[in-house]
C-alpha cells in the first residue's frame, strides 16, 4: 500500500465564492483605489515627492503590466496642484553677444502675454519707425545738416581758390579731381607755351605758389571725411531724436504692463537702446513674414530680434507640469536648436530653440521609461548631466559627437528643479546600481512595487473594486459576482499560488475586454462567469499552437514518451516553455545508465554544452547524495550517465533533479519505474524535495497528453509537498482527479518518490547503514556491491596479467 495519499481535488484548486464577495454586480462597487495595492511602494513615492532636495528623484521598480504608469501618473496628478508654481521660460536675443541668447524667467501664465505683447511690438515698429523718417520735421532737418555740411565744404574749397588767385594760381575743378593752373589776367589760364615764356624767376615762384597750395589741398580732402563721419553721426544723432520720443512711448507702454518683471524692464532697455542705435537701418529690414532668415546670430539687422522665442509655457493657475516622454532621445530630453538654409549655409538665431522634456517638466515631474531611456545614444549620459548641474543647456548630437562645422548658438542654461521619475524592471534598477556610480547619488529613492500580494477576504474585496474601476473606466459592461470570482481565480493563477494575487492587472484588464466582446456577442447586459471562461478559453487556443506540435509529436511517436507501463532507468519529466505572456509544459524522457566506473555521474546535456549552470549544479547534487546515502558501506564503484532524451535545446534548472535521481536509483538497483507517472521537483543533499516553478503548468500538460492517450486512473503527477500552496489547477483536471481518473501525489522525499514509482518500499537503513534487500534502497545498494566486486575482479585480472608478462621477459 502506498505510503502517501493522493491529494483530494479540493487541494488542486481554490475557488473564489462569488456569494462571498457581497454583491451581484460591479455597478454596485465604489471605486477602487489601486495604491492600496502597493501600500509600500505608494509611501516610498510620496517620500520622493515630499523631499525637495537634490538627488531624490524616484525609481519605480516592477513588473510590466502591474499598473505602474497608472498609480504614478495618478499621485503625480494629485501633487500637480501643490508645491511652488512653475515658471515660463523664454529666449530673447543678447545684444552683446548674438550667439549666446539669453534666457527670461517669468511668473507661470506671463509667457503668452509677453510674447504676444513683443509680437505686436515689432508690427508696429516698422511702420512708426517709418513715419518718423518720412515726416516733414525729420526731413527737413535732414536736408539742413546735409545743406550745412556742403556749404562747410564749399566754403573751405571758396577760400582755397580766393587765395590761389590772390597768388596768381586758379583752382579748376576736372573730372579727375581738383587741379591747380597758373593764370594770365583775371579769369584765363596759362598754356604750357605761354608758361615755358615766362621769366624762370616767376616760373620758379608759380610752382612753389602750386605745390604749397597742393598740399592744402591733400590736407582739405583728408578733411573732408571726417567732416561728413561726422555729418553721419549728426545725422544719427538726429534719427535717434526723431525716434527717440515715437520708441520711448512704446517702450514704456510695455513697461508698463510688466512693471514688476525687472527683467523684462532690463530686456526692454536693451531693446530701446538697439533701436536707437539702429536707427534708419531697421527699415530695409524684411519682415518676419516676407523672410524667416532675416535674423542670424551672425549679425544680421531685423525687427524680428526684438520678438521673443516662449520656450515653455504654464497655466496661470501655478499647476505644475507632468510630462511623459515615450521617445527620450537626447534631443527631446534637452531640447535642440534647428537650422534654415541661408545663401546656401545652414543659420540659426534663437527663435529656433526647441524645448526638450526637461524643459517642459521643469518645476514639475518628467515620467522616462528606464528602458527605452537606455536605448538611446548620449541619453541617459545627457539627463545626467543636466541633474548633477542642476542646469539644463541645450546640446547638439553632431557637437557632442564632434562632426559639426559651423558656429554654433550657445543658449543661456536653463536652471532646474524638478524631479524624475523612472519606470523599469527591477534588473534595469539593479544594474544601474552597480555598474553606474552616479546613479544612487541622482535617484535616492526607490519604490519596488509588489508583484503579487495576500490572497485574503479584504484584498479579495479590493481586487473586486478594481475589476469595477477598470469596466466603468474602459466603458465596459458591469460585471456579475460569478464573472469577478473567475478573474479572481485567474490572477491566483496568474501569481502561480492558490494563496496569493497577481498584481499584473493589464492581463485581467485584457481578459475583461475579450470577455465584454463576448457579451456583446451574446446579447447580455452583463460580463458573466461564462463570457470571462471564453475568453480564457480564447486566449489558451491562440498561445497553444506549439503545445498541440509538443503533443501531436509525442502522440506520432516522432518523440518519444510513455504514459503507461514501466521501465529501469527511465522516467517521465516535465520541462516548462515560455512564450510571451503564456507558457505551456510537456512531458520529456528522462534516463539513466550505471556501469563499472569511479564514483563519476556524466551529465550528457553538459558535456556537450547543452545544460545551464544551474542544472549542473543539480546534476552535482545528485553525486553529493549517491555518497552521502551508500558512500558509508563501500567505495562507489560506478559510472553514471543521464540525459534528457530528444533534447536539442539548452536545459536550465534543477527542477528534474528529483526525476534524474529516481532514473539513477531506478537503474542501479535494476528496478523498473512507472512510466503513467510524470516527476517534478528538485532535491537537495539529503534527498528532500524542494519546491520548483510552473507547477501548474507541469501538471496540465502530462494530464492533456495523459487525456489524448485516454486516462486509465494509474497516471498521475509526483509534485513537491512545498507546491501544494501553488495549486491552482483548471477545472478539467480537477474534475478528472474528482472521478478517479488522474492522480496528483505531494511527496516529500526522494523515498516517498520511489515508492509511488516502484511500487515497493524504499528501505529505512538500519543501525549498521544496511537496509532490507527487497526494497529499493537495498537493491541499490546490492547493485553497487556487484559494481564493486566487478571492479575488483577487473582490478585483480589486470594484474595478474601484468605480473604474468614481467616474469616471461624476464
Amino acid at each position: 500500500m502506498c505510503p502517501v495519499p493522493a491529494l483530494p481535488p479540493e487541494r488542486l484548486h481554490s475557488p473564489c465564492d462569488p456569494a462571498e464577495l457581497g454583491f451581484a454586480t460591479t455597478a454596485e462597487l465604489a471605486d477602487a483605489d489601486t495604491e492600496l495595492l502597493h501600500p509600500r511602494a505608494v509611501e516610498a513615492i510620496r517620500l520622493a515627492l515630499d523631499i525637495p532636495h537634490e538627488g531624490y528623484n524616484l525609481f519605480v521598480l516592477g513588473d510590466t503590466g502591474s499598473g505602474r504608469h497608472a498609480i504614478v501618473s495618478h499621485l503625480l496628478e494629485a501633487e500637480r496642484g501643490q508645491g511652488g508654481a512653475a515658471s515660463d521660460w523664454c529666449y530673447v536675443w543678447n545684444f552683446g553677444h548674438p550667439s549666446q541668447p539669453r534666457i527670461l524667467r517669468l511668473p507661470c501664465g506671463r509667457g503668452p502675454g509677453l510674447r504676444d505683447d513683443m509680437n505686436r511690438f515689432v508690427e508696429e515698429l516698422i511702420p512708426a519707425i517709418g513715419a518718423v523718417f518720412e515726416s516733414d520735421d525729420y526731413r527737413a532737418r535732414l536736408e539742413a545738416l546735409q545743406d550745412e555740411a556742403k556749404q562747410r565744404e564749399e566754403h573751405a574749397l571758396r577760400e582755397l581758390g580766393d587765395e590761389a588767385r590772390a597768388r596768381g594760381v586758379a583752382l579748376l575743378r576736372t573730372p579727375h579731381g581738383f587741379a591747380f593752373v597758373p593764370m594770365k589776367g583775371e579769369d584765363d589760364t596759362l598754356t604750357k607755351e605761354e608758361f615755358d615764356q615766362l621769366p624762370e624767376a616767376r616760373q620758379k615762384e608759380l610752382g612753389e605758389h602750386i605745390r604749397a597750395l597742393h598740399d592744402r589741398m591733400q590736407h582739405l580732402m583728408a578733411e573732408f571725411p571726417r567732416w561728413r563721419r561726422e555729418l553721419q553721426n549728426r545725422i544719427r544723432e538726429a534719427g535717434q531724436d526723431a525716434l527717440g520720443a515715437t520708441v520711448a512711448h512704446m517702450i514704456d507702454e510695455l513697461k508698463a504692463r510688466h512693471a514688476d518683471l525687472p527683467a523684462v524692464l532690463d530686456h526692454l532697455d536693451a531693446v530701446h537702446r538697439d533701436i536707437l542705435a539702429s536707427g534708419e537701418s531697421l527699415r530695409a529690414a524684411p519682415h518676419a513674414d516676407e523672410d524667416s532668415e532675416g535674423i542670424t546670430f551672425s549679425g544680421t539687422l531685423a525687427v524680428q530680434r526684438y520678438q521673443i522665442n516662449l520656450l515653455v509655457e504654464n497655466p496661470a493657475d501655478g499647476t505644475r507640469p507632468m510630462v511623459y516622454e515615450d521617445h527620450p532621445t537626447l534631443q527631446n530630453l534637452v531640447g535642440r536648436i534647428d537650422h534654415v538654409v541661408h545663401m546656401g549655409t545652414l543659420v540659426s538665431n534663437f527663435t529656433l530653440i526647441r524645448a526638450g522634456a526637461l524643459h517642459r517638466a521643469n518645476g514639475g515631474f518628467l515620467v522616462l521609461d528606464a528602458l527605452k531611456l537606455l536605448a538611446q545614444p548620449f541619453a541617459w549620459e545627457g539627463l545626467k548631466r543636466a541633474l548633477m548641474a542642476g542646469k539644463l543647456r541645450v546640446e547638439s548630437l553632431a557637437e557632442l559627437i564632434g562632426v559639426t562645422g559651423t558656429v554654433q548658438l550657445e543658449p543661456e542654461p536653463m536652471p532646474l528643479e524638478l524631479k524624475v521619475v523612472l519606470i523599469g524592471e527591477r534588473l534595469l534598477y539593479y544594474l544601474l546600481s552597480r555598474l553606474d556610480p552616479e546613479f544612487a547619488a541622482l535617484f535616492k529613492i526607490n519604490a519596488d512595487m509588489d508583484s503579487e500580494i495576500v490572497r485574503t477576504p479584504d484584498s479579495t474585496a479590493r481586487y473586486a473594486r478594481l475589476f469595477a474601476t477598470l469596466a466603468r473606466r474602459e466603458g465596459l459592461r458591469p460585471l456579475s459576482a460569478g464573472a469577478v470570482a473567475r478573474l479572481i481565480e485567474h490572477a491566483a493563477r496568474l501569481a502561480g499560488d492558490a494563496e496569493r494575487l497577481s498584481t499584473q492587472t493589464q492581463p485581467l484588464d485584457d481578459r475583461m475586454h475579450e470577455a465584454e466582446h463576448f457579451a456583446a456577442a451574446a446579447g447580455s447586459a452583463l460580463i458573466e462567469r461564462e463570457h470571462v471562461e471564453a475568453a480564457l478559453a480564447a486566449h489558451r487556443r491562440r498561445h497553444e499552437r506549439l503545445r498541440l506540435a509538443h503533443q501531436d509529436a509525442i502522440l506520432r511517436g516522432q518523440w518519444l514518451v510513455d504514459s503507461s507501463g514501466s521501465h529501469v532507468g527511465q522516467v517521465n519529466g516535465l520541462a516548462v516553455v515560455p512564450l510571451g505572456d503564456g507558457s505551456f509544459a510537456h512531458p520529456v524522457r528522462i534516463t539513466a545508465t550505471v556501469r563499472v566506473g569511479e564514483g563519476e555521474i556524466i551529465d550528457i546535456e553538459r558535456e556537450v554544452k547543452l545544460a545551464g549552470p544551474i542544472h549542473s549544479k543539480g546534476v552535482l547534487i545528485l553525486s553529493a547524495f549517491l555518497a552521502a546515502r551508500f558512500g558509508w558501506l563501500m567505495p562507489l564503484s560506478l559510472k553514471a550517465s543521464l540525459v534528457f532524451e530528444q533534447s536539442y535545446g539548452g536545459v536550465e534548472g534543477d527542477s528534474a533533479s528529483l526525476a534524474e535521481l529516481c532514473a539513477l536509483l531506478s537503474a542501479l538497483a535494476r528496478v523498473p519505474l512507472s512510466q503513467a507517472r510524470a516527476v517534478t521537483g528538485s532535491v537537495n543533499q539529503f534527498g528532500v524535495v524542494q519546491p520548483v516553478g510552473g507547477i501548474n503548468e507541469k501538471i496540465e500538460g502530462f494530464f492533456e497528453l495523459c487525456e489524448a492517450r485516454g486516462l486509465d486512473g494509474e497516471q498521475g503527477v509526483l509534485i513537491p509537498q512545498a507546491n501544494v500552496c501553488n495549486l491552482m489547477l483548471r477545472q478539467e483536471v480537477a474534475d478528472a482527479v474528482r472521478a478517479g481518473r488522474f492522480t496528483i501525489w505531494a511527496v516529500a522525499d526522494v523515498d516517498e518518490a520511489l515508492e509511488l514509482l516502484t511500487g515497493l518500499p524504499a528501505g529505512t537503513p538500519a543501525a549498521d547503514g544496511t537496509m532490507a534487500e527487497d526494497s529499493v534502497n537495498g537493491r541499490a545498494i546490492a547493485g553497487l556491491k556487484r559494481l564493486a566486486q566487478l571492479r575488483r575482479a577487473f582490478g585483480r585480472d589486470h594484474k595478474d596479467r601484468s605480473e604474468g608478462a614481467g616474469s616471461a621477459t624476464s
